[in-house]
């Protein structure tokens, strides 16, 4: 697990968003982090000290002139051995007086007087947000290096409706994990299709793929993760999109072929995951097919756009990588896949074990040979995928920066 032994200052401002701080510091131990909490004073009026004591099973500090601590410098001990700084909720307050090194309570002189990084975790109502103060603000914080995890978009509790509600706890850890990985693919664009395509029958049959998307969806992650900014074409699924990232949501495989042709110059990187209907109705009933009367049913199919070979066969095509799910033969057909596609790097694995699965096996395939990178979460995974994609373009890439 990443954050396994990370140190966390977890900070807390007033907003009514700090019930969520409850969670977020249960996931955060979960995870295995050591996770030492900080309230401001505004904070202690929406949520108790003794709350987050008893979830974190350490001391909950409040005071910049404790006399607990050596020399009354909570500022400076309270922060020296951390790994990161996280403030959830980070009221508008808070950042602007983060954003102009203000420091008048314990939480704002431990980020100036910091060493580690400072993630912060926006929660507000829409109209502060978009205020051009806040933007002022936003803007200073992230050319300092400073991270924003959300806010996102939907109900606030003032009864409005926009921009400002903090992310949800299990959504911050992922920001937290983000943040100790490197970042390999900054400056780029990424371009990811996951999922399975859906062909119409009619308006109540389909022929589709046994595709959960779980591991485009890692792969998106994981782009995000490595600096990139991310575009995923996604095919009809369960999953939640990762935080940062753009979904083109689609249905049929032309959809997602027209998609593709929309969003891929500018990509620097081409990586498809999703598992394309090789075939399609050639007239689908606009009408649902009755089966009375009838012995049988035949179909007249028509095949689908090649997705990855259109854009591997661009005058100027982006770094493409393709996927390959076999039941059979891996090495044999992977190979055979990569070279009729003519892209530089093919990822495979046997599809008995990895629809539906939370893991993964894969192998890539490259100039170079083949590249087996053990069984694992697909969001590891992908993240050793991007590492292999980054070394065979030569980036090099630092753990802990602040994000596009």
């Amino acid at each position: 697990m990443t954050l396994k032994g990370k140190r966390i200052l977890l900070g807390l401002t007033g907003g009514i968003a700090a019930f969520k701080a409850a969670q977020l510091v249960r996931s955060l131990a979960k995870a295995g982090c050591d996770v030492r909490v900080v309230m401001t004073e505004a904070a202690c009026r929406f949520i108790t000290p003794v709350t987050m004591q008893a979830l974190s099973g350490q001391r909950v500090y409040t005071d910049l002139w404790d006399p607990s601590l050596p020399d009354n410098m909570a500022h400076i001990e309270l922060s020296r051995d951390r790994d990161l700084i996280v403030v959830a909720p980070a009221s508008a307050d808070f950042m602007a007086k983060a954003a102009r090194g203000l420091a008048d309570d314990l939480l704002s002189t431990l980020v100036l007087a910091r060493r580690c990084g400072l993630l912060l975790a926006p929660a507000m109502n829409v109209e502060m947000w978009q205020n051009p103060a806040t933007r002022r603000n936003v803007k200073r914080l992230r050319d300092d290096g400073v991270v924003l995890a959300g806010p996102a978009s939907g109900d606030q509790a003032c009864g409005e409706t926009g921009m400002g509600r903090m992310l949800e706890a299990e959504q911050i850890v992922a920001e937290v994990e983000a943040f100790f990985q490197p970042r390999l693919l900054t400056g780029m664009h990424v371009l990811v299709t996951a999922g399975p395509t859906v062909e119409p029958i009619d308006p109540v049959r389909a022929i589709t793929n046994a595709s959960s998307g779980k591991m485009g969806y890692a792969v998106a992650r994981a782009a995000r993760e490595a600096g990139a900014s991310v575009t995923l074409v996604s095919g009809p699924t369960a999953l939640e999109v990762p935080v940062g990232v753009k979904r083109i949501g689609v249905r049929t495989a032309q959809e997602m072929f027209d998609a593709v042709k929309r969003s891929v110059d500018g990509a620097d990187i081409f990586i498809s995951v999703a598992a394309v209907a090789d075939y399609r109705v050639a007239s689908a009933s606009a009408q649902k097919i009755k089966k009375a009367g009838r012995k049988g049913m035949t179909l007249e199919l028509t095949e689908n756009p090649d997705i990855l070979a259109y854009v591997a066969g661009l005058k100027k095509p982006p770094f493409c990588v393709g996927f390959a799910a076999e039941s059979e033969n891996l090495a044999a057909h992977a190979m055979e896949k990569r070279s009729s596609k003519r892209i530089p790097l093919l990822a495979a694995n046997l599809a008995q074990e990895a629809l539906g699965a939370d893991d993964n096996a894969l192998t890539l395939f490259d100039d170079a040979g083949e590249h087996k990178l053990g069984r694992g979460p697909k969001l590891d995974q992908a993240r050793k995928l991007v590492a292999h994609i980054s070394a065979m373009l030569g980036k090099k890439g630092k753990a802990g920066r602040a994000q596009a």
